[in-house]
């Protein structure tokens, strides 16, 4: 459903015209906040494209919570993997006995299989906001940042291409290939990711691109948290 309606967004500007004598729920509790940060942080740094920069970074701290608990649903999914291995091969000619058991494991330790994608689904309204806030505000539409046009899609499809290979990185190192529930997400969301970049505004992209590489650090930064944990245990 998130897929169609993304995909459904045309980029109309008068769509999304934000009207700031009567803005709607919606408008005022992100989209608003969104355009005065964007145009304050351009203001101080003197780009959008390090507006947008910075504004992913505080959203990426605002969802941290979720991506913490995302590192751990995965962590406990690995440490599992062995008996998920024998309820696969004992069951294996029996699918619906296999994902029964499978369920019972999730069950007995407390894991939600669906947890990895939490940090994701989450952007959702988020998108949709900046989305609003790109459109909405002819300066940013207007304003160039390299080579794009912040307003319109990327001609050269660099951004569409790198938001599709920083998701698909940012899957792999939370270990969603790990995960028999996540792995259809390993070429979906890419894949859509990609498709939804390639024809919305560069500065979405841009949101993308810079969000996946600040999760790709932090999943870096969480696994050497957990390999530092390791080693303390054993040189006590």
């Amino acid at each position: 459903m998130a897929v169609s309606m993304l995909s459904g967004c045309a980029p109309n500007p008068n769509q999304y015209k934000i009207d700031y004598n009567n803005p709607s729920l919606f408008q005022q509790i992100l989209v608003i906040p969104m355009v005065n940060l964007l145009d304050w942080f351009k203001d101080f740094l003197g780009n959008y494209g390090w507006s947008i920069l910075v504004l992913t970074f505080i959203i990426r701290l605002i969802i941290f919570p979720l991506n913490l608990k995302q590192q751990k649903s995965t962590r406990r999914m690995q440490e599992i993997q062995p008996e998920m291995m024998k309820i696969r091969k004992k069951y294996e000619k029996n699918p619906e006995k296999m994902q029964e058991e499978t369920m019972k494991l999730f069950q007995k330790h407390n894991i939600n299989p669906m947890a990895g994608c939490l940090p994701l689904l989450i952007q959702i309204p988020i998108l949709f906001a900046f989305y609003q806030a790109i459109m909405g505000n002819e300066h940013i539409a207007q304003s160039s940042f390299l080579y794009m046009q912040l307003g319109s899609p990327d001609p050269y499809f660099i951004l569409p291409v790198l938001a599709a290979v920083t998701t698909y990185i940012q899957l792999i190192v939370t270990g969603a290939q790990s995960n028999p529930q996540m792995k259809v997400m390993l070429w979906v969301m890419p894949a859509m990711i990609f498709f939804l970049a390639y024809q919305f505004p560069s500065a979405l992209s841009l949101y993308w691109v810079f969000g996946n590489i600040f999760s790709i650090g932090q999943s870096f930064f969480f696994s050497r948290q957990d390999k530092n944990k390791v080693i303390e245990g054993a040189t006590r």
